[in-house]
């Protein structure tokens, strides 16, 4: 097998378990590199790392998938999906969750989410790509799922010479099926729908919101297909209007209401959030409850700040929307933005909206895309719930 070995001065997250390798800590190799093979890695003193793939096109030249010494083959991947499994199950998911997150899972650039009996995958390096024959035999032998579907309709492959691509890794079946959440149902579109067709990772901030909105009028931006929405018709709200620039998911959204049998309470419209807070604050427009869920940003350093300055002004319109004495409900999707400065950036914007705010929850993903300290891209999500006052 092919071996790789470090430079002696490289960032200590390697030693600490961070499973990535940048092309510019490796020294030497000694064997033949194809991209997408399995390497050993070793420290400068011949110490041994571990083995992962590696892919010299690519900015992160080698991921880890083990410390041990241990064969990489198709056991390997069916004992790592069932491990993960194993502690989806110990926290009580059963029908659906994000199955495996990557390298929280130890099986960097791999998504699998579950959507009751379907299941839908991510391979985002050619590494991974290279396994999943493996990877569908593994769900198939521990699920006997109804389909797998794969995803695959991402950019970032491109950066590991692969392609886009999405269709059935097995028998083709339904492409929208219906899953349930926190005692409601939801339409799920794996073939269109954003990311893997469901944003599983908001499940527990979604159950947050129930002590707010009993009796509440509540504004949603961002929407997408109007899952905080319909959860807040369902915890009691008087009226849910739910906002988003895409007509396709506003009309999934509006299905969702009427599908939980809250369509007279629960209304989506397809408008530009930042024009329309914009206008209804200069309206006098107010709100019980506002909730922000925009989407990321930036998905390079280099825009963070343009980011920033994008959840400044979204939760500023926001924040001037809320009632005195009412909730802002928002959230950050990037690992780029970290918590710390997440919070700054509210804080700020508050002082610019000339708002007082007191915090009520502050909180991460759902646990079923678990963190792992010192893996930046496993800590990603910021919800945050404020109260809002004037000055």
């Amino acid at each position: 097998m092919t071996k790789v070995y470090l430079k002696r001065k490289i960032a200590t997250r390697i030693a600490n378990g961070h499973p990535w390798i940048y092309g510019n800590e490796i020294d030497t190799t000694d064997g033949d590199i194809v991209p997408g093979d399995i390497v050993e890695v070793y420290f400068y003193d011949k110490k041994f790392v571990g083995k992962g793939y590696i892919n010299p096109q690519s900015q992160i030249a080698v991921r880890l998938l083990t410390r041990r010494k241990e064969e990489i083959n198709d056991a390997f991947f069916l004992k790592r999906i069932q491990q993960a499994w194993q502690y989806r199950q110990r926290l009580g998911y059963s029908e659906n969750c994000r199955l495996v997150f990557g390298e929280a899972d130890y099986l960097p650039a791999l998504v699998i989410d579950k959507f009751n009996d379907y299941f839908v995958i991510q391979t985002l390096s050619l590494g991974i790509d290279k396994w999943k024959d493996a990877i569908v035999a593994a769900l198939e032998t521990l699920f006997k799922p109804k389909g797998i579907y794969e995803r695959n309709d991402v950019p970032v492959r491109e950066l590991e010479g692969l392609s886009q691509q999405k269709g059935w890794l097995t028998t083709p079946g339904e492409t929208e099926i219906i899953i349930r959440e926190n005692g409601l149902q939801f339409l799920v579109d794996i073939e269109n729908g954003q990311k893997t067709g469901f944003f599983l990772d908001q499940q527990h901030n979604r159950r947050a919101i129930q002590p707010l909105v009993k009796g509440a009028d509540v504004l949603g931006a961002f929407t997408y297909t109007g899952s905080f929405e319909v959860h807040a018709a369902h915890y009691g709200a008087k009226s849910v209007l739910g906002i988003d620039i895409s007509e396709q998911a506003v009309a999934q959204a509006n299905k969702n209401a009427a599908l939980n049998g809250l369509a007279d309470t629960c209304k989506f419209e397809a408008m530009n959030a930042f024009d329309v807070l914009k206008q209804w604050d200069k309206d006098n427009r107010k709100f019980d409850v506002v909730m922000l869920d925009p989407p990321a940003f930036t998905k390079s350093r280099e825009s963070i700040g343009k980011a920033v300055n994008g959840y400044k002004e979204i939760n500023l319109r926001g924040m001037k929307l809320v009632k005195n004495g009412g909730f802002l409900v928002t959230s950050s999707c990037t690992n780029l933005v970290s918590p710390e400065l997440f919070l700054q950036t509210i804080n700020e914007a508050a002082k610019d909206a000339k708002r007082k705010i007191r915090q009520v929850c502050f909180q991460s993903q759902s646990n079923d895309h678990p963190i792992i300290w010192g893996m930046e891209n496993t800590n990603y999500l910021k919800f945050l719930i404020v109260e809002v006052t004037t000055l």
